[in-house]
């Protein structure tokens, strides 16, 4: 597929990072080779990938061939969505009114927060003893 025209995406979440591509075909949507059914079990995970499709109303219009790193199956879901929405914004600018009202051109910043020291984790603090 390298030789046909893509449009392209690049989503992020969390630690997981997306690369996206789009063509034009059927609708499969493989991730790093794999079918996304494959990858993502959770009914969950594979409606927020579906989501920017459903929203444009581009269901089995396009194939995705996406590549993703980083982060855990949630985060890579997020980047996921993020990745296709940006890239159907590239083939068609129509399209960004429709996803930025459903939140899907927004990059979502939260991300872990990091331990302090004398602390358990980020703001657990060790049990209080009087004595």
């Amino acid at each position: 597929m390298s030789t046909a025209t893509y449009h392209r995406g690049t989503g992020r979440r969390k630690c997981a990072i997306a690369q996206v591509r789009l063509y034009s075909g059927s609708g499969n949507i493989i991730i790093n080779g794999k079918p996304y059914q494959e990858l993502f079990p959770l009914i969950d995970h594979r409606r927020m990938i579906e989501q920017a499709f459903l929203v444009t109303d581009t269901v089995g219009k396009y194939n995705v061939e996406i590549r993703v790193v980083g982060g855990g199956i949630t985060g890579q879901a997020g980047a996921i969505k993020h990745g296709i929405a940006r890239a159907l914004v590239d083939l068609n600018e129509s399209f960004k009114s429709p996803l930025r009202q459903h939140g899907l051109l927004t990059r979502d910043s939260r991300i872990k927060e990091r331990k302090k020291y004398g602390l358990k984790r980020a703001r657990k603090a060790p049990q209080y003893t009087k004595r």
